[in-house]
């Protein structure tokens, strides 16, 4: 495949630094390499781009830029505060040593999910992963505070899903959790993993309403660093342990010395989708729905599904998961003969499952065989609607690929029986 040539459909695994966002990385790595905690010019000069890139950060999700601390990306920023509810937990009422219970779905990305399991596996942490209804795919309210517990002190769920696209309602959850905690003696905070969603969709922490919020830069044309929204960090409102003591960087809730370059890039990616994020949703949208439509057509007699596209839950606006209904069109071997289409059948860090169905769609209640036969087909900013009608044809002509190879290998067999 001539990478000239590619149609990039895989935004959802990372998408590529934007020309903007690598002029200002440039010039911070020639301008500001100084020090961050340095007292002299060059220190103060590195910390003037920190800084501005923390107000830009607070700006695209209406925080404050007192909540903004720089991490190395979401899982960093998702591991902090499972690891502070750990902590914080055991530290109450006087050397109190209880376990902790946290709540979370069953369709959260490995980053959220694997620790959990390793805390539960440990004896930290008492975990309850509520399962998302079958029919919208999403999690629902009820379910979520039955789970609660009197030890309950985490609750986390994923803004948008990374397969399916689907918008959980957390606006929702924060405001049943809020309720909650308003009658109950115990309190319980509310995170939530934004990744997939920011840069396609508006988000607000005001609007949602959560105490935590995971940002991941090279998910939004940034650089691969991330940040963690903490609501009135500065006052103590919400706790955040560091995983890691060192220097006291980022306030002593990130040791080590700051990425100055990378963090100014963020801030740069940040201002982009505060400025023009109406623009890239109704951009990726199009693109999204010309796609689902132009694959309908072009693969009816096949039969196709939509995975995660219902009447009961908002999807992101660039995700596409589509199943091949008939015959063996297993998603991975259906990318492997295309031609230009570049995408996956999930969430990037499981590109070595081999032809395992996905957990999250079987999660979700998708069949066994849709399952494994999914594509998980993400527009991004730059695609054009010349390349989603190339792209269809490739996908098509995969298909057609394999099943003329099916054919004459059933032939084959055919024939060798007669022999």
């Amino acid at each position: 495949m001539n990478a000239k040539d590619i149609i990039y459909l895989d935004a959802n695994a990372t998408t590529p630094m934007a020309a903007e966002v690598q002029e200002v990385v440039k010039d911070a790595m020639a301008n500001a390499w100084g020090n961050v905690s340095s007292s002299n010019v060059l220190g103060h000069e590195a910390k003037r781009y920190v800084e501005r890139a923390r107000k830009q950060t607070a700006s695209m999700i209406q925080a404050k830029p007192g909540e903004i601390v720089f991490t190395s990306g979401g899982t960093e920023s998702n591991c902090t505060i499972l690891h502070t509810f750990a902590k914080v937990h055991r530290m109450k009422g006087g050397g109190d040593i209880s376990v902790p219970h946290i709540i979370t779905s069953n369709i959260e990305h490995d980053s959220v999910q694997k620790p959990l399991e390793q805390m539960h596996r440990d004896g930290q942490a008492h975990v309850t992963f509520v399962q998302v209804d079958k029919t919208s795919h999403a999690v629902r309210v009820a379910d979520v505070l039955e789970a609660i517990r009197p030890n309950t002190v985490l609750i986390t769920i994923m803004l948008a899903n990374n397969e399916t696209g689907v918008i959980q309602p957390i606006k929702d959850l924060s405001q049943a959790i809020q309720n909650y905690n308003q009658s109950s003696e115990n309190r319980v905070y509310f995170h939530s993993d934004a990744a997939q969603a920011i840069g396609k969709i508006r988000v607000s922490v005001e609007d949602l309403g959560v105490d935590y919020l995971t940002i991941v830069g090279h998910k939004f044309y940034g650089p691969r660093i991330g940040a963690l929204y903490v609501r009135n960090l500065e006052v103590g409102d919400c706790p955040l342990e560091p995983i890691f003591v060192g220097g006291g960087q980022e306030r002593h809730y990130r040791a080590g010395t700051e990425n100055t370059a990378m963090i100014a890039g963020l801030g740069a990616a940040c201002e982009l989708v505060a400025t023009n994020i109406q623009t890239y949703q109704l951009h990726m949208q199009t693109l999204r729905d010309q796609l689902e439509e132009e694959l309908s057509v072009a693969l009816k007699s096949h039969g196709i599904t939509f995975n995660g596209r219902n009447s009961l839950s908002e999807r992101l606006p660039n995700t596409c998961n589509v199943s091949i209904v008939s015959g063996a069109f297993n998603g991975r071997t259906v990318l492997e003969n295309c031609e230009m289409v570049v995408a996956s059948v999930g969430a990037a860090c499981h590109s070595k499952a081999g032809s395992k169905a996905s957990a999250v769609l079987l999660a979700s209640g998708i069949p066994y065989e849709s399952a494994c036969n999914a594509l998980r087909l993400s527009v991004g900013r730059e695609t054009t609607s010349q390349q989603i009608s190339a792209a269809v044809i490739d996908i098509c002509n995969a298909v057609h690929s394999i099943n003329q190879s099916l054919n004459v290998s059933a032939d084959f067999h055919t024939n060798d029986n007669h022999l």
